[in-house]
């Protein structure tokens, strides 16, 4: 299991499958093309093709590639290509209109890409554990938390990485709270994080501190939406609920930023193990991998701050994904605005309460979080592709 490194990543939204990976695909084949390349054509097939306008695929890999030679994008929605739904082929020509290079690549969510048969594109692996439960054993013997078994392994450079996303996080927060006007896209959909953020102030403290919460997961929500700068968390489409989360309680409770930190580790852990043993793609498993992780790590970082014993801190993960079992990936439009951007605000509340309901347990129950993401995989697997970004079922179905 690779670094909680290749989890958090810093770029611009809107989507990490749809926008990030294309982008690092494009870098990676204008490197390998440059000196024989005069033009470009890149293929997009499956779900990449379906939702890639309303994603700004075809925008991210042109901002690439056409500085280097002219670029012409095909898109091919019918045509999924049988190792993974988000495929595209790079073509590169020399000047005599001869095939220079050719290469097919994936993007498999979080901003990762893979060639066919590999299992990431690139990480090297520095976890010996890949199941939370051996994890869990191995801190319950040593009397250490699942913040201290990252830094055992990640080393000490880990903390000033976090500290990054740390500040990317509350940027992309505090941009969104007092941004307004409307989503690009267009769907016409209004920001509405500043709203909630006002609205709240005006409640008494229980309802003023759920407003707030919703208010800071759509702030990064509505950043992302607009391509602005924020940490897959672990992808663009559910970077809200994990910043929301600790926003909150770093600003409510006064949590130090060490302890911050410490608690991105632990989030940072349990979403490393769900993207190793199964998926982060909304394409691949649809948005339980997405949202439904993220919620389980926000819910693992709350309880870590709240001082949840191991137990607890994988009972509220547990609760937090399999509480979004089944949810089906699509968007409107193919845009990450209906019904993504409620959902980060939803998911973030939930996490929050998961940590709660662990708090009053002992931490056993019936059901460990690897099972949970064993089932979470094969449901993904089940669900029909209409519903996994293709945005032709569900919600995205509707005039």
């Amino acid at each position: 299991m690779e670094s909680i490194r290749q989890l958090y990543k810093i770029g611009h939204g809107p989507s990490s499958s749809h926008t990030m990976g294309p982008r690092h695909a494009a870098i990676a084949f204008a490197e390998r093309s440059r000196d024989k390349a005069s033009r470009y054509v890149v293929t997009l097939y499956g779900a990449l093709a379906a939702t890639g306008r309303g994603h700004l695929t075809d925008q991210a890999i042109l901002s690439v590639l056409t500085p280097v030679a002219p670029t012409e994008i095909v898109w091919q929605p019918e045509v999924v290509l049988p190792f993974h739904t988000n495929g595209m082929k790079f073509d590169a020509f020399d000047s005599e209109g001869h095939l220079a290079d050719s290469w097919t690549v994936y993007s498999v969510g979080g901003g990762d890409i893979v060639e066919e048969g590999q299992e990431r594109a690139s990480g090297e692996s520095i976890y010996p554990l890949t199941k939370i439960k051996d994890i869990q054993a191995e801190c319950e013997k040593n009397g250490t938390s699942y913040w201290e078994y990252v830094d055992k392994y990640e080393g000490a450079g880990i903390w000033d990485y976090l500290r990054q996303v740390w500040n990317v996080m509350k940027a992309a927060v505090e941009r969104g709270i007092e941004a307004e006007g409307v989503l690009p896209g267009g769907l016409g959909v209004r920001r509405k994080a500043v709203s909630y953020y006002v609205h709240a102030e005006g409640y008494s403290q229980s309802l003023k501190s759920r407003g707030l919460v919703y208010a800071y997961a759509l702030a990064v929500s509505e950043e992302n939406a607009s391509g602005g700068e924020i940490v897959t968390a672990p992808t663009c489409g559910s970077c809200g609920i994990v910043p929301a989360v600790l926003y909150h309680l770093h600003k409510s409770k006064g949590f130090s930023e060490q302890r911050i930190l410490r608690a991105l580790a632990t989030a940072g852990l349990f979403g490393n193990v769900v993207k190793h043993n199964a998926s982060v793609s909304g394409a691949e498993v649809g948005c339980q991998g997405e949202v439904g992780v993220a919620c389980a790590m926000a819910a693992a970082a709350a309880s870590q701050l709240f001082g949840g014993t191991v137990a607890q801190i994988e009972y509220s993960a547990e609760m937090g994904l399999e509480h979004h079992l089944g949810l089906t990936c699509d968007p409107v439009c193919g845009l990450v605005q209906i019904p993504c951007i409620e959902r980060n605000a939803y998911a973030a509340a939930r996490a929050l309460d998961a940590n709660l309901y662990a708090a009053f347990s002992d931490g056993r129950h019936s059901v460990d979080f690897d099972r949970i993401v064993e089932v979470m995989k094969q449901t993904g697997h089940d669900i029909p592709s209409l519903y996994k970004e293709t945005a032709k079922g569900g919600l995205a179905a509707i005039p």
